[in-house]
């Protein structure tokens, strides 16, 4: 009989198990090739700062060994780093885990997605697909595979240079919270100037008395001061003519129209004593009611009240003056207070004041800002586009006007052009203490928290200045693009013919409107509008208006050489010669 050495076979049955244990998960790296993969969307794309990846996977029949389990991990590698998607793990049907099954008979389906955010060096990347097999306490590491390349980055073109909004004069005022004694500007503000000649009862004779007078002699001066001043127009002197309601109409109607006749005899021959010219119109009125009335109720008769009752009660003016005839006690303070009043003819000389000239204005905002309003300083900062000049000009408004919020604002809106933003939100926000909620401050507010990568904070400020303009708009379709509603950005910003504008017409796919808001910019000087061009001359196919507006975009931002050999946009054009002619 033969003997057997336990100890030997035993050890022999333990190492033939750990080798076929090994090699049953050798053999599925080995032939790992078999597995198929679907990536979508094939080429990756960033959206709102992540890069969503869906990876479905197909495993044949007779590839997974029962007793195994494959942990498949998609993984975005680039220059510096990586980043890892949600893993997912696969076991075999005498697993008794809670995982996905693949049987070996049939092999089966299965997938994976994710989003990780995008970093600008992922431009450059691939996406491989790494895979751990485990079967028992044996473990193997499978060879990479790369299922894509690159991540296509249009979406990042978005200029997060939100549209600040000026203060408004009063008159466009949208919080209406400003001080009633601060009035828009006017460089022409009417003026005019008041005086009467007193007739006696019955009469039309212009007295020496009368044209002596203060008032009169006041007139005059006033008007030969506005004809002999460049600053001021004497547009036209109005006479009106009147005779008291009392007596017969005929007779007062008679009576008023020789009064305005003697009133301009006097009034021609004193202008022209003093050689001014000018339009005179000239009319007259039978019964001055409404003088009358006027004066009433300035008066402290007895029974004023009942008298003004009278007048609203009768419009015929024999019956009102009966009535008032019958108040005997009233009616004879009425004769002698009022009615002598309203014997006379009025001169009313209209002139328009004349303000300081654009250059002027514009001159004593640097040179005096002290001299002017609220409503000069605001007009002379916007006569400049000399940004150094603006800032300087309300600076002066914020120390002269430290409560009115506009200076803060503006001068805000000035650093934002400047890219000063830490600057501006600290005014916007001295703004907003002032005039709390004013939507204007609220959009200029949204416009650094947009700048600052804040973009749900800049989209609750942006809805709170709804209304305001169309800045807002344009605001809101920039919050749109970072948020990729990329049709929605693209009624926000309706005209607008702005680069970003154009750019949610890319990502929104009407690469035909977004080239014809392109050609009709007029940031002359911008080169994004010519880098979009090439975009949308790649996409569509249009190799010499790629060519053409790559050259152009690089030759006014060279740095976008480099920005452009990387970008998908441009992938079946790396290895054209006039492309890598630019970009090199």
């Amino acid at each position: 009989m033969k003997k057997f050495n336990l100890k030997v076979i035993a050890l022999f049955a333990i190492v033939t198990l750990l080798l076929s244990s090994c090699a049953s998960i050798k053999t599925m790296k080995k032939n790992a090739e078999q597995i198929k993969w679907d990536v979508t969307p094939e080429v990756l794309e960033t959206h709102a700062g992540q890069v969503k990846v869906a990876v479905e996977g197909q495993i044949p029949e007779k590839y997974f060994v029962k007793k195994a389990t494959l942990l498949i991990t998609p993984v975005v590698k680039y220059e510096g780093g990586e980043i890892a998607y949600p893993e997912i793990k696969l076991q075999g049907e005498s697993i008794t885990a809670n995982n996905a099954v693949i049987t070996f008979s049939e092999g089966g389906n299965f997938s994976v997605e994710g989003a990780i955010p995008y970093e600008a060096a992922m431009k450059m990347s691939e996406l491989e697909i790494r895979m751990v097999a485990q079967k028992g306490a044996k473990q193997l590491d499978f060879d990479p595979v790369k299922i894509a390349d690159g991540v296509l980055a249009t979406s990042e073109l978005v200029m997060k240079n939100g549209m600040a909004v000026i203060g408004v004069q009063k008159e466009e005022n949208t919080s209406g919270k400003y001080d009633p004694a601060i009035d828009a500007f006017q460089r022409v503000v009417p003026d005019e100037m008041l005086a009467d000649i007193h007739y006696l009862i019955n009469s039309s004779f212009v007295r020496k008395g009368e044209v002596k007078s203060d008032d009169i002699e006041a007139f005059k001066a006033y008007a030969k001061d506005a004809a002999g001043d460049e600053r001021k127009e004497l547009k036209e002197i109005q006479i009106s003519a009147y005779a008291s309601p009392e007596g017969e109409i005929d007779w007062n109607d008679k009576l008023s129209q020789k009064r305005e006749g003697t009133a301009s005899k006097y009034l021609a021959k004193s202008l022209d004593k003093d050689e001014i010219e000018v339009e005179v119109t000239t009319k007259y009125t039978a019964e001055d009611w409404e003088g009358f009335q006027e004066l009433m109720e300035k008066s402290s008769i007895q029974d004023k009240e009942l008298i003004i009752r009278v007048l609203t009660m009768y419009s015929d003016p024999e019956v009102r003056e009966k009535e008032i005839r019958n108040l005997s006690e009233a009616f004879t303070a009425v004769a002698s207070d009022i009615l002598p009043e309203l014997r006379r003819a009025k001169f009313l000389a209209s002139v328009d004041l004349i303000g300081k000239t654009d250059e002027e204005l514009l001159a004593a905002a640097q040179d005096e800002p002290a001299s002017l309003n609220q409503a000069e300083l605001l007009v002379a900062a916007n006569l400049t586009d000399d940004l150094a000049i603006k800032k300087a000009i309300y600076k002066s408004f914020t120390k002269q006007f430290e409560d009115d919020w506009r200076g803060f604002n503006n001068l805000g809106m000035v650093q934002v052009m400047e890219y000063e933003y830490e600057d501006a939100g600290k005014n916007f926000e001295k703004a907003d203490k002032l005039d709390e909620g004013n939507p204007i401050i609220q959009n200029n507010l949204g416009v650094v928290a947009l700048n600052a990568g804040q973009t749900e904070k800049a989209k609750e400020l942006f809805a709170a200045a709804s209304g305001v303009g169309n800045e807002v708009d344009y605001n809101m379709g920039i919050v749109s693009i970072l948020r990729a509603e990329y049709d929605k950005a693209v009624k926000y910003f309706g005209e607008c013919n702005k680069p970003n504008a154009a750019l949610a017409k890319i990502l929104a796919g009407d690469n035909n409107g977004a080239l014809k808001s392109l050609e009709a910019c007029t940031m002359a000087d911008c080169y994004m509008i010519d880098y979009l061009k090439a975009v949308v001359g790649a996409r569509t196919a249009k190799e010499n208006l790629m060519i053409e507006s790559l050259t152009a975009a690089c030759e006014k931002q060279p740095k976008l050489k480099a920005a452009a050999a990387s970008d998908l946009e441009f992938a079946k054009y790396f290895e054209n010669p006039k492309f890598k002619a630019i970009v090199e």
